[in-house]
């Protein structure tokens, strides 16, 4: 049975810094990405990680201050952020993909499982 389980959302200032960390179990993956959504938004993409080629792409909104890491030991998958904006409040999911399809793997079509989201809020 395939899971990804998120931790460490939680609620920081402004110009603070979380990490996020998605545990995966079940199988291998070609492709993960985090993706989060605002209350009232649509789904965006936030960063993505191929798993073999280590290849990683971000939204412009994070560029510079997310970074996207993953074990691959452990197969898990983590997202650093720091200088924390209020804007970048919402729910924080983790997504894998089988294979990835086609680069840059940034949309969610791409990806075949999902976790149950954790919860990240920036107060300022």
């Amino acid at each position: 049975q395939v899971q990804l389980v998120e931790s460490g959302g939680g609620l920081v200032q402004a110009g603070d810094s979380l990490r996020l960390s998605c545990e995966a179990s079940g199988r291998t993956f070609g492709s993960f990405a985090w993706f989060r959504q605002a209350s009232g938004k649509e789904r965006e993409f936030v960063a993505a990680s191929t798993w073999r080629l280590s290849t990683r792409f971000y939204a412009d909104s994070v560029k510079g201050r997310f970074t996207i890491s993953r074990d691959n030991v452990k197969n898990t998958l983590s997202l650093q952020m720091n200088s924390l904006k209020p804007e970048d409040t919402g729910v924080y999911y983790c997504a894998a993909a089988v294979a990835t399809s086609r680069l840059p793997p940034t949309g969610e079509d791409q990806f075949d499982y999902w976790g149950q989201g954790t919860q990240v809020t920036v107060s300022s």
